[in-house]
């Protein structure tokens, strides 16, 4: 055990968490002044289900030995991680951790949190709280352990294949774009989309909520170095890069095309250009970042106009942005990628493009599917969907019977009633 590395990776962990009130903030500013307790909620409470499920089973599903495609129950209930000496499946050799087994579980416990409530910017305004609780906690199990297993654990088969993905981008970008697709196709469009304008509440929660997923985000990716090293460095400066360079590439296109730089489409363009840049970040050296966070910037912000072509109400963006860009970053670290992981850039043939290719479908395939499927059993069951009345009323009061702003008379702070 190293103690720098492990101080690293505590404070990583920390860092990650942090980006789920942040990313909590960057919806909640985008939504109408009704919502906003309800996007709030939503993520909120991702911290709390998520880390219960990953501590009793998500953990051991993800990172336990049970084969390619899934892990087993050694891990269950933290079972066997609070000794030092605990080998996780696959961590030999050049991969051999230095940090405690249970430092480890704890960091990958903040991607387990933020990655289903990426979601909840794609279901705005409309998802009933009681089945996103639902959801939230069967996706958990049925996808997302999985696909953590598949590509993070070094027995998972997309892992053995040759695959990268440095820090999450199909794992947590892709993954849950795709269940975002799904999710909104069963869920329906909101009441009046895309007739009437449905502008921002509050754009400066929104630059803040930006703010604060940009800090985080060197937690997510340098943190993935899993030390306090030259790795770690690499990771934090191409992450930064990638999204001063992504807020110009998106900035361009958007005066060019709209005659206006928008302070979202600044926001938008960060966050685009880190949710690239993650599959890449310890893969990449130079000026890769700079070129990757670029061309994210540009495809992510024509990716947002798909949504009106094809008629799916992705309210916040969370297709354009996260499924887009986790595509983006995943496939241009095919060509990108140093001499030493097999760049076709860097002397590199067309092995790692090919791995790529396949990472991202089988996840955008296998996420598609079953939250596809979630979403319609859930449907069935109880409804996804608040009534016409209460999706009118807001969700902050009739999920959860409290308003977010007070004025004088007409509202209260605290709980109604």
């Amino acid at each position: 055990m190293d103690s720098g590395n492990t101080a690293w990776v505590l404070a990583s962990a920390a860092l990650v968490l942090f980006m789920t009130p942040g990313l909590a903030f960057f919806y909640g500013g985008m939504v109408r002044a009704k919502n906003v307790l309800g996007m709030l909620m939503q993520n909120y409470f991702a911290m709390g289900l998520i880390s219960v499920l990953w501590a009793a089973l998500c953990f051991s599903l993800a990172f336990g030995d049970g084969g390619g495609w899934i892990g087993n129950l050694d891990f269950a209930f933290l079972r066997h991680l609070a000794d030092v000496k605990t080998q996780l499946p696959g961590y030999t050799g050049a991969l051999a951790l230095t940090i405690p087994p249970l430092a480890f579980a704890g960091y990958q416990m903040m991607f387990a949190v933020i990655t289903p409530a990426l979601i909840t910017g794609a279901t705005a305004d409309r998802l009933k709280f009681s089945a996103y609780a639902i959801f939230l906690g069967l996706w958990m199990v049925l996808v997302y352990a999985p696909v953590a297993h598949w590509v993070f654990s070094p027995t998972g088969w997309l892992f053995k294949r040759g695959a990268l993905d440095f820090a999450g981008g199909t794992v947590v970008h892709i993954n849950a774009g795709a269940a975002a697709l799904a999710l909104v196709l069963v869920l329906g469009k909101r009441r009046g989309w895309p007739r009437e304008a449905m502008p921002p509440h509050s754009l400066p929660l929104t630059l803040l909520g930006t703010g604060i997923l940009w800090f985080g985000w060197f937690g997510f990716n340098a943190g993935s170095a899993l030390g306090a090293n030259g790795l770690a460095a690499q990771a934090f400066m191409n992450t930064h890069l990638a999204a001063a360079a992504a807020m110009l590439g998106w900035l361009l296109v958007e005066r060019i095309k709209d005659g206006h730089a928008t302070t979202l489409g600044g926001a938008s363009g960060a966050v685009a250009g880190l949710v690239a840049i993650t599959p890449c970040a310890g893969f990449v050296s130079g000026m890769a970042p700079i070129v990757i966070g670029f061309v994210a910037g540009i495809v992510c912000f024509l990716a947002i106009s798909l949504k009106f072509r094809f008629g799916y109400d992705d309210s916040l963006d969370v297709v354009g942005v996260h499924l887009v860009g986790g595509i983006t970053g995943s496939l241009l670290l095919g060509l990108f990628a140093d001499e030493s992981f097999g760049g076709l850039f860097f002397g590199g043939g067309g092995d790692l493009i090919v791995d790529q290719l396949v990472a991202v479908a089988a996840t955008v395939v296998f996420s598609f599917a079953v939250s596809f499927a979630l979403a319609k059993i859930i449907d069935a069951v109880i409804g996804l969907r608040v009534s016409p009345e209460q999706e009118l009323e807001g969700l902050d009061l009739s999920q959860h019977a409290e308003h977010a702003y007070s004025f004088g008379d007409f509202a209260s702070m605290g709980r109604i009633g």
